[in-house]
């Protein structure tokens, strides 16, 4: 006998009714979370995520299956998957979803949404988004990035308390280059960085300066941070992923949830905060409360917001780096054509092995 099926549940959205189908519909198993549960979530930090998505081009991570145990995100080679990024506005989208269209790196392009009011999140998260990741720009000028985000990501054998460590440190940089950052739990077991900063600058330098920054950091850190690109030679440190700030590379934004069995939230906390706190704290039931209680701690990152700094500083140290250190640039992702200064793009371990069967062959 089929199951009866659960009737629509109408939600209202800052004046904009949201229809949630399937209501019932258990999107985190080991929470028992419901699809309404979570579109119920998006709308109670509205002012939040709205802000971090207002007017920014925004690819949509879907989990139309729920975040199942063995689910298999799809991939380029594999399209095949329980879950998808979908970086194209969905077929059917009702007329008050506005778009963007940007560019990637292999020339194409696209139309993304671009969310300017609640409701096109609330009927995002109806089609199984949980995760949003905007990019950095806005619509008006998808060229120029008006943040920079800086990603520090755990690598095996380190873990959230390692990122916490070295967060300070990054935040003491940017006050010494006359910068301020506003920091957010990954969700997972990284910290965020964001800063706000002029969008007069392309992609290409804005990724320049962040590895400037990641270059200082290991420096200070050695013997817990690295900006090697390749996962064979970073050892059990945290990674300053420099690529993040690459064109078409998005980070989770600001109270959006995660694809784990607890349904974290990636969750903006004050400095002081951030040496007292678990991941874990912060999940879809929990953070209600406390965006009512403390509001939202992202509002100096919101698009078109006053303080935004210059990145001249970061880009003049990239100079030193190069000029003093004989630094150059470093390997973009596998997906990017060959970019203008960067290094051959081959993993080290390989390069010596393709070393040692020349020197045979010509032996």
């Amino acid at each position: 006998m089929a199951r009866a099926t659960t009737p629509a549940v109408e939600l209202e959205a800052d004046g904009r009714t949201v229809r949630v189908s399937s209501p019932d519909r258990i999107v985190f198993p080991q929470r028992g979370l419901t699809k309404l549960q979570v579109v119920e979530y998006f709308l109670a930090v509205g002012g939040g995520i709205l802000g971090a998505l207002r007017d920014r081009p925004t690819t949509l991570e879907r989990w139309p299956k729920g975040v199942i145990e063995g689910a298999v995100m799809a991939t380029r080679a594999d399209s095949r998957g329980d879950a998808f990024y979908q970086k194209r506005v969905p077929q059917g989208a009702p007329d008050y979803v506005e778009t963007a269209r940007i560019a990637f790196p292999s020339g194409r392009t696209a139309d993304e949404i671009s969310p300017t009011e609640l409701a096109v999140v609330g009927w995002a998260a109806n089609l199984g988004t949980i995760t949003f990741h905007p990019w950095p720009v806005t619509r008006d000028d998808v060229e120029s990035p008006d943040q920079l985000r800086i990603d520090l990501d755990p690598q095996p054998g380190t873990d959230f308390d390692d990122a916490v460590r070295v967060a300070p440190e990054v935040r003491a940089l940017l006050h010494e280059l006359g910068m301020e950052g506003w920091c957010k739990t990954s969700g997972g077991r990284g910290v965020h960085i964001f800063v706000p900063i002029e969008p007069r600058w392309t992609f290409t330098q804005a990724r320049r300066a962040t590895i400037a920054l990641g270059r200082e950091v290991e420096r200070r850190l050695p013997e817990l941070v690295t900006v090697r690109w390749w996962k064979e030679e970073r050892g059990e440190k945290i990674f300053v992923d420099y690529n993040q700030m690459a064109r078409d590379r998005t980070i989770a934004s600001a109270y959006s949830i995660r694809a784990n069995q607890r349904a974290t939230v990636s969750t903006p906390v004050t400095w002081e905060e951030l040496g007292e706190v678990h991941p874990d704290d912060f999940d879809v039931l929990s953070v209600p409360a406390r965006f009512a209680e403390v509001g939202d701690l992202y509002t100096p990152l919101v698009a078109g917001a006053p303080g935004r700094f210059s990145i001249e500083p970061l880009l003049e140290m990239a100079d030193r780096d190069e000029r003093d250190h004989g630094h150059e640039d470093l390997p973009y992702p596998p997906e990017y054509p060959k970019m203008p200064g960067e290094p051959k793009r081959v993993q080290p371990s390989r390069a010596k092995d393709r070393a040692a069967a020349q020197e045979t062959t010509e032996a």
